[in-house]
């Protein structure tokens, strides 16, 4: 059911019901916070609204990194699928998913991609990985069979295919990564293809933001929609919280799946933050059978809107993830996160290829140094990489310059899934 145009006191109402709900079943069920309830003398019959959910303590990454095997709820005969999380700040974290939790999923995605305009009426070209323990192309494929559009499942990588299979198959829409779409565009301009003469109108981006903080498309962005002329949207997720945030084609923040999930948004000093100030997302999982969240802090920073959003519906929606709260950089007196790096090398046309890595100097301060693949090599590439630096952020990292199959390699083995374009080095 989908609840997001029901007005915000029926849906506090609804969200209240469900958290008390999913309280019973963690009380009754999790070893783990049955335990931290019992120690902290915590009276769930006592949260009676979401404002209540202060009364309860903050699941950290440090806690289901510590804790994940006892905050099972399940017996291991019911697991249907396991999945891990990306690790990008850490150790890979086994999630475990009953079947009532499948189903689930597919109901997070069949609402995302809903919000975002597919249909039964559609053909999707799926661009993402369905193995490797990833949660994403799994949910995208339960999605899309329950909205009952056609599916194509291409997988990552592989231009020539991609385009081959557009060509052959005349899917409606695109599932991929911002970054490898670029790649694509790149292909089809190699070889005489018009991405406007295929049948492609609409595509979800995933894995990567595509709009600065105000909502304008940044520069991945912008490179996709000035050279193909579709409909684009921005989905933000992840494993832990097993829910999805999607854009519509209002294109103004992720919508939140109120039967699926909760949101706080909180500050350094874990004190709520005003409607768009950045803040901490912490979220509270509804409907999780296998491994339920409590107010888990998931590290990304970004914004929250309540406002009634175009397209009618009144769900809060959140911004593009300014960063994220343990990949902050203190640089030369400037505080920076990984994206706006990865948006300046964007900009820079004469970067083929890039990743950036932060490590501590002998005095313990942050150092950034950028490894860069060049289109041509140029003695003048290096002067319009930092000049383009000083002129964005006034400080300028070390740049090193190698080989476009060496920077392939190391952003590929750097993560199992996916390529990364951050290496945090720092001990």
């Amino acid at each position: 059911m989908d609840t997001s145009f029901q007005t915000e006191d029926q849906i506090d109402q609804e969200q209240a019901a469900a958290l008390q709900q999913q309280l019973r079943y963690i009380t009754a069920h999790s070893p783990y916070y049955k335990r931290v309830f019992n120690e902290q003398g915590i009276d769930i019959t006592a949260i009676q609204s979401i404002a209540d959910l202060q009364k309860l303590p903050f699941t950290s990454k440090e806690d289901l990194n510590r804790n994940y095997q006892e905050m099972l709820c399940i017996e291991s005969g019911q697991i249907a699928d396991t999945v891990v999380t990306s690790g990008t700040l850490g150790e890979p974290i086994p999630f475990h998913l009953s079947e009532k939790d499948l189903e689930r999923l597919a109901l997070n995605e069949y609402l995302s991609l809903s919000i975002a305009g597919v249909t039964a009426a559609d053909k999707v070209q799926l661009s993402a990985t369905m193995d490797k323990l990833f949660m994403a192309g799994l949910a995208y494929y339960m999605g899309l069979r329950k909205i009952g559009a056609g599916i194509i499942r291409v997988g990552p990588g592989a231009p020539e295919l991609q385009w081959n299979t557009i060509k052959r198959f005349a899917p409606t829409v695109f599932i991929g990564v911002p970054s490898f779409i670029i790649k694509l565009l790149d292909y089809a301009e190699a070889h005489n293809i018009n991405p406007a003469e295929t049948s492609v109108k609409r595509i979800i981006c995933i894995g990567e933001a595509i709009r600065n903080e105000d909502f304008t498309y940044n520069n991945l962005g912008k490179g996709i929609v000035s050279r193909w002329p579709v409909l684009l949207h921005s989905t933000y997720a992840s494993t832990e919280m097993s829910t999805a945030f999607t854009e519509c084609t209002a294109g103004q923040g992720g919508h939140q799946l109120t039967d699926l999930i909760i949101t706080e948004f909180v500050d350094e000093h874990d004190a709520p933050v005003a409607e768009g100030e950045v803040g901490e997302l912490v979220i509270t999982t509804l409907g999780v059978e296998s491994m339920p969240l409590v107010r888990f802090k998931t590290g990304d920073l970004c914004r929250f809107y309540t406002s009634r959003c175009a397209c009618g519906r009144h769900t809060k929606r959140v911004g593009p993830i300014v960063g994220r709260k343990k990949q902050m950089i203190k640089f030369k007196g400037t505080t920076l996160y990984p994206p706006a790096l990865s948006e300046i090398l964007n900009e820079i046309s004469c970067i083929r290829s890039y990743y950036t890595e932060v490590y501590h100097n002998d005095l313990g301060l942050d150092v950034i140094r950028v490894h860069v693949a060049c289109r041509t090599e140029h003695e003048e590439n290096d002067k319009i990489i930092k000049d383009h630096f000083k002129a964005k952020i006034r400080v300028t990292p070390e740049v090193l310059y190698e080989s476009f199959e060496q920077i392939e390699k190391t952003r590929n083995s750097l993560n199992f899934r996916k390529p990364v374009d951050f290496l945090d080095n720092r001990k």
